[in-house]
């Protein structure tokens, strides 16, 4: 295995991969201990190429052991976005006693003068997910005239005893259902009319939620990740959408009717949740791609390309009178937790001279204060670089600006500054800061901002203001967050 630079950006608490390029996430799922992570990986390159599937697993969310390829391009074509799901019963008759993982994947053919083609297939594991055997009979589901026909997000409905596949179908999902995993019969399609369509959609995923923590009313979750169009300078990103599923057919609710984004920042793209989580735990666990389609491939880091954002726990809360989508840092990331400072009941002024002390770069920020002010955490500084990080009390909202983060000329529409609305106002937030990134969680999850930065390494200053000198924080936490990486196997 190759040395490259341990500098160069690379996150101290957020999954890459040790070289060459990566994006979606992909197979997510929880068997016999441990998190499998698979993502769209090109393994020759540090640019978007032919796709395999890339592997690593973590046991608890923030420490990460990356493994060999799991697959690689064969004669079907490139190994796109799918997903893994553990068949505990043998549906698919891959297996002897014990259950086993499969794989469900979009194999992408590229056809010389013609339309590309886009199948699904299948493939199973007998060891935990360290060899695959691709099924003798792929591919198991194509369509004759939809050319985008990818991103398989398949689980088992306990209702009607099946597996379902959501998959992208150009700009709407199509739900399909299967008694074995190979054998797929069409149920239905939803999009049309609803919804974002500035860019394709992919990535799809669907599961269940018990709102407001009542597991006796619960509602269906659908995310559509849409792709980046050069008309839109917000590129790639996540919508959601919240209704019924009967096993056949999504209704989405009301409120759906208005577009509805899972992020409010530029880099949080076609995540997707874990299946197989145990019931005990009961948690629906989530992770995107931290980076943008808009310029992805332009990043300045070196030798690595694409990182993944922290694992994340989406539930369902009712705000304002809507059931709304929350996120939260997963609570296992608390683990990874260094304290450095610690105050509570001080003024902004008493909390910026013991800020003025530290030199941190990989780190998380835990503020809450009482009265509804603007406030300004300034991260990541320099002479010439800083990241903003804030609360604007007249307009309700959170805000990240990475105007001035660091390298920001490799894309036109990379600086900026991107906000997120917050019923009733922001009086808390979780800010986790690393090498290359920022992620907001405002008012307990409410509002999600996800941005890439790249300063030098040396802004590793930060401050704080806000409206009054005198106001209080009443609880200002700041951690230094452990390195995740243990030793990788040889490729």
């Amino acid at each position: 295995m190759s040395t490259i630079s341990t500098t160069d950006y690379r996150g101290a608490y957020h999954f890459s991969p040790d070289e060459k390029w990566m994006n979606d996430p992909n197979g997510m799922v929880f068997f016999k201990g441990e998190y499998h992570l698979f993502y769209q990986h090109h393994p020759f390159g540090t640019t978007w190429g032919p796709m395999h599937w890339g592997h690593a697993v973590t046991k608890d969310l923030f420490t990460w052991e990356e493994l060999p390829v799991a697959m690689a391009p064969d004669e079907h074509g490139m190994i796109f976005s799918g997903s893994a799901v553990v068949d505990w019963n043998n549906t698919s008759g891959f297996f002897d006693e014990e259950p086993g993982l499969v794989a469900i994947f979009t194999h992408h053919l590229e056809v010389p003068n013609d339309q590309p083609i886009q199948r699904q297939s299948i493939a199973y594991s007998k060891d935990n997910g360290r060899t695959w055997n691709k099924y003798e009979g792929n591919p198991v589901l194509e369509h004759e005239s939809y050319v985008d026909f990818r991103d398989p997000k398949v689980f088992w409905h306990e209702q009607s005893k099946e597996w379902v596949m959501i998959i992208a179908c150009g700009q709407t999902v199509c739900l399909y259902r299967s008694p074995n995993l190979k054998d797929w019969t069409l149920g239905s399609e939803f999009g049309t009319g609803i919804g974002s369509h500035d860019g394709v959609w992919e990535c799809p995923d669907l599961f269940p939620l018990a709102v407001d923590g009542d597991h006796g009313h619960e509602k269906w979750v659908m995310l559509v990740s849409i792709g980046a169009d050069p008309a839109f300078k917000e590129g790639s990103r996540t919508q959601y959408f919240i209704g019924d599923f009967d096993g056949s057919t999504f209704v989405p609710d009301e409120a759906s009717r208005t577009v509805r984004w899972l992020d409010h920042g530029r880099d949080n793209y076609a995540g997707v949740s874990w299946s197989d989580i145990p019931a005990e735990d009961g948690r629906r666990l989530f992770m995107g791609w931290m980076s943008n389609w808009m310029y992805a491939n332009q990043t300045p880091t070196e030798g690595y390309r694409g990182a993944m954002t922290i694992a994340r726990e989406l539930t369902l809360e009712t705000i304002d009178g809507k059931v709304t989508l929350v996120q939260r840092p997963a609570r296992e990331m608390e683990q990874a937790r260094k304290p450095i400072l610690t105050l509570h009941n001080v003024s902004v002024q008493e909390a910026r001279k013991h800020l003025s002390t530290l030199q941190l770069v990989s780190y998380e920020v835990d503020a809450q204060w009482e009265s509804e002010q603007s406030v300004q955490f300034t991260l990541r500084s320099s002479a010439s670089h800083q990241t903003l990080v804030g609360v604007d009390a007249n307009q309700r909202e959170v805000y990240v600006d990475r105007s001035r983060s660091g390298i920001v000329d490799f894309h036109e529409h990379f600086l900026g500054r991107h906000t997120a609305s917050v019923q009733g106002g922001v009086q808390h937030l979780r800010i986790y800061v690393d090498s290359s990134s920022v992620e907001v969680f405002a008012s307990n999850g409410q509002a999600v901002i996800t941005d890439l930065i790249y300063p030098d390494v040396d802004a590793a200053r930060i401050t704080v203001d806000a409206d009054q000198e005198d106001m209080l924080f009443s609880a200002l936490h700041i951690y230094q967050l452990s390195p995740v990486k243990v030793e990788a196997h040889e490729k």
